[in-house]
């Protein structure tokens, strides 16, 4: 035995196939070894030995699969496979088999100056608003399994609850950011903020990607609010589910004006984040929040990958591609005016491949769609 997986998990797989017709991966190529069963019977040839990590198979494997964790809420035995996974890359992409740009993205959001500079000029708080507080530290077809805790109940929008401000979304997404501002006014924005430590823990850097989540729980006082749906199920496995809530939670949107375009509601869709659906238990609240103040369509495939995945559009840019072109093909189809992401990946991956076939439909965050009149919708 090798000592790469924790040997409780690794035997929770019986094998019975329920996670096949789940994985993207298997649906796309109709080989077993891109199934999360495949998978796990390499992870038990690597920690057997039968297999070493130099293994082509199993470097293939590990960079293949999405990481979505579609395969959970389907399983009858309660897989981890997200964890297994984490632990495969772990061991799997060290030394010369880890990916340069994963490399690359997890050394720049290690250093909280890099990542607070990221967004240095670009978060301005809505007009009228006070300055970010400088707190310093505190003393779809399928149905989901709920979350093994239960979601916060009580809107943090007061005083106590803070806004994390994600990496890599400051400087792609800024307005994200002032418009969840703008909906929870009463919301903490510490400016000592890093990294999550959630790009880490899918990147082959577990360890570090829990310390880095603990240290952001410690910056960040009381109940802490993402618009990040992979950030939120991360923070959340390592800090706890009661201190963490997405943003589709904990807004009320009965109190919120209808968003219409050309004198009619606004056609929205969503796309799941598959961490904050598949990881988190969250899904019916972002659509609940959508129908409140839109005529919402439900596209076949929501709750699928949008091939964004992380790192995977970087790392597997064809496959990524082929996955993202399925969904556009669905959500043009559909009718909607707006597609809605709860991650903001997804939010880049949709917008490219939008913009790619110069299409009608707008890729919008949910907080941006929440506080402009029209949605962002496209007006005639």
């Amino acid at each position: 035995m090798t000592g790469v997986f924790d040997p409780e998990e690794l035997s929770r797989c019986i094998s019975c196939g329920f996670c096949l017709p789940a994985c993207p991966t298997y649906a796309a190529t109709g080989d077993e070894a891109s199934s999360p069963r495949g998978r796990i019977n390499l992870m038990r040839a690597l920690e057997t030995g039968r297999l070493d990590a130099d293994d082509p198979t199993l470097l293939e494997q590990s960079s293949a699969c999405l990481g979505c964790r579609a395969c959970e809420p389907v399983c009858r035995a309660g897989v981890p496979y997200g964890s297994l996974l984490e632990q495969w890359r772990d061991h799997q992409w060290r030394g010369k088999h880890r990916p340069p740009p994963a490399r690359l993205l997890t050394i720049v959001a290690s250093l909280p100056p890099v990542v607070r500079a990221m967004g240095w000029g670009r978060f301005v708080l809505p007009a009228g608003r006070s300055s970010p507080d400088k707190t310093t530290r505190p003393t779809t077809p399928r149905t989901p399994k709920p979350p093994t805790q239960p979601a916060p109940s009580a809107p943090p929008a007061g005083t106590g609850a803070s806004l994390m401000l994600g990496c890599f979304e400051r400087a792609m997404f800024p307005r994200v950011s002032r418009a969840a501002r703008t909906l929870l006014p009463g919301l903490k924005v510490p400016d000592n903020q890093g990294c999550c430590g959630a790009l880490h823990a899918h990147n082959g850097e577990s360890t570090k990607g829990r310390a880095l989540a603990r240290r952001l729980g410690e910056r960040l006082p009381g109940r802490i609010v993402t618009t990040s749906g992979g950030c939120a199920a991360h923070l959340a496995d390592v800090i706890g589910r009661d201190r963490v809530a997405e943003l589709s939670e904990v807004v009320d949107a009965s109190a919120l004006p209808e968003r219409r375009v050309a004198g009619r509601r606004v056609r929205v869709t969503l796309q799941d984040s598959c961490h904050l659906r598949n990881g988190l238990g969250v899904w019916r609240e972002p659509r609940e929040v959508l129908s409140a103040v839109a005529d919402f369509v439900e596209t076949p495939g929501a709750g699928d990958c949008c091939g964004a995945a992380g790192t995977y559009s970087l790392l597997r840019p064809i496959e990524s591609r082929r996955i993202l072109d399925r969904k556009l093909d669905a959500i043009e189809a559909s009718g909607a005016d707006v597609v809605v992401a709860v991650n903001p990946g997804c939010l880049r991956q949709l917008r490219t491949g939008l913009r790619r076939r110069k299409s009608r439909v707008r890729a919008v965050h949910l907080a941006e769609f929440l506080t402009a009149p029209n949605g962002g919708a496209r007006t005639p």
